[in-house]
């Protein structure tokens, strides 16, 4: 009780003119004793003294070195009658520079990386804006892999991923809104969207869902971000999409959505989404439209043998009678040592299973895990009577099918059904499957994203935005955007 009073006091209060008992503040809020990488420097220039404080490896030291150079040139007073507003507009040449008067903006300011400079005399603390953070270079993202157009990708740092974005839409109306959520990690968020083509209440939606969020930090980012903001946890349908794409992120600024960038992350979200959103992929729009129209329809058939293959194979070989003959072939001639069933359960987890070894494999030994994997554990299992080579024939097409599926979070929500319709086949046969796949349906269609059907333009239905669900059209023929977004600006072409 006596620290949260503690912590309570010192964010309540105002920055003083006394440099002695402001530092005095900082130096036990920031452990600057305790911390090896929070620094704290006395200064004397122009006859006052000063105090600077800075996180080590935020800041960037030849823009310091040069600021510090600059101030230890001035006079005694040269600073008066005002010295914080010379400082500001004639001594400290640095573009991003601002004023805090409160101790806890001056806190989150340093932790965020600015650098704080106090001075005696005064009850306002100059924030300069000199960080830097450690990041990679931007590059293609692993999971939307194009064979042509741009491979740069959005990386750790929430500036580089609003600058791709810029670079992309030169729109005046481009807006990049800051919030800072979770009281310890005061992570950087930003709202992105179109003025003048984004739902004003979608956006005043968003904005209240996030500054309603409760929390001490965002560790796991955009992920952490969506379970507070979307709810629906135990729904596995994605009610965002993902992308690591800056192109991929304009067209859906374009389109009239609202974006989330949250910092530390790669990833952006795209909201609202709808259940066909996560169906499409770039690599669709950088061919030929009859070129791209058949890869989507080759992804729409991965993604359905991904959810149906194996509930439909199981139930011909337990009901042949409600198959034609002509599909007899299809059935095990060896079905196993162990219920057809369980070598099905047992397949998933195995796949599984090796999905998640896979991830902590170092890469160098990723290819030699393969190939035990698929040589030494399914043909031996196939041999020795463990497996039918059918099941591992048809649990095959539908991974495969799993992983076509544009989406990373669509997939993994297929998988799960898929199960399920296993189980309720293996339990009811043909009723079963179908009443599976009836809940299913009504699961999708009662799901809302902001307020949006998730099966639009399925349900409810609307026949020219469900044609181009269905066929990529050429560009010149996408001239309206999508309504059920109530864009501000409906029309796409110019003028």
């Amino acid at each position: 009780m006596a620290d949260q009073k503690r912590d309570a006091d010192w964010k309540q209060r105002k920055v003083e003119k006394s440099l002695e008992k402001n530092t005095k503040i900082l130096d036990e809020v920031l452990g600057v004793e305790k911390s090896f990488d929070m620094n704290k420097r006395d200064l004397t220039y122009a006859g006052k003294k000063f105090a600077l404080y800075f996180v080590d490896g935020f800041v960037k030291d030849e823009i310091l070195n040069r600021v510090m150079m600059y101030l230890g040139r001035l006079e005694r007073g040269e600073l008066a009658p005002d010295p914080i507003k010379k400082l500001l507009e004639t001594h400290i040449g640095y573009l991003e520079v601002e004023k805090a008067d409160r101790l806890e903006a001056v806190v989150t300011g340093v932790l965020s990386g600015p650098i704080a400079l106090l001075m005696d005399g005064e009850d306002q603390v100059i924030m300069i804006d000199a960080r830097t953070y450690p990041a990679r270079f931007p590059e293609e993202p692993d999971v939307e892999r194009v064979v042509r157009g741009s491979r740069d990708g959005f990386v750790e740092t929430i500036i580089f991923n609003t600058a791709l974005t810029r670079r992309r839409l030169r729109d005046p109306s481009l807006r990049f809104e800051y919030q800072q959520i979770g009281k310890r990690s005061k992570t950087d968020i930003a709202i992105a969207y179109l003025e003048d083509v984004a739902d004003p209440d979608l956006v005043e939606t968003l904005k209240d869902s996030l500054s309603k969020v409760e929390i001490d930090g965002l560790p796991m980012a955009e992920k952490s971000l969506e379970e507070h903001v979307f709810r629906r946890n135990w729904n596995p349908y994605p009610m965002v999409r993902y992308t690591e794409r800056p192109d991929v992120a304009s067209v859906h600024l374009l389109e009239g959505h609202v974006l989330i960038y949250v910092d530390t992350s790669p990833s952006v979200m795209i909201t609202p989404t709808t259940f066909f959103h996560h169906v499409q992929h770039a690599e669709e729009y950088r061919q030929k439209p009859a070129v791209g129209a058949v890869l989507r329809w080759v992804r729409f058939f991965a993604m359905f043998s991904s959810l149906f293959l194996l509930p439909l194979w199981y139930l011909a070989v337990i009901q042949p009678e409600i198959f034609p003959k002509a599909l007899e072939f299809i059935g095990p001639d060896k079905p196993g040592e162990i219920p057809l069933f369980l070598q099905l359960i047992f397949a998933e987890i195995g796949v599984e299973t090796l999905r998640m070894a896979s991830i902590h494999t170092p890469s160098p030994l990723a290819t030699a895990m393969g190939l035990i994997a698929a040589i030494l554990l399914g043909e031996t299992a196939v041999n020795v009577g463990l497996f039918s080579a059918e099941v591992i024939l048809y649990l095959a097409a539908a991974v495969i099918g799993t992983f076509a599926t544009p989406s990373y979070e669509l997939g993994l929500a297929n998988r799960i059904f898929r199960v399920i319709f296993l189980i309720l086949t293996a339990l009811f046969q043909v009723w079963g499957l179908l009443f599976g796949v009836v809940v299913w349906f009504i699961l999708l269609a009662t799901t809302r994203s902001l307020n949006v059907p998730y099966l639009w333009p399925l349900i409810p239905f609307n026949p020219k935005a469900f044609q181009d669900v269905l066929i990529r059209s050429p560009m010149p023929l996408k001239t309206k955007r999508p309504n059920v977004l109530s864009p501000g600006d409906p029309d796409r072409r110019q003028g």
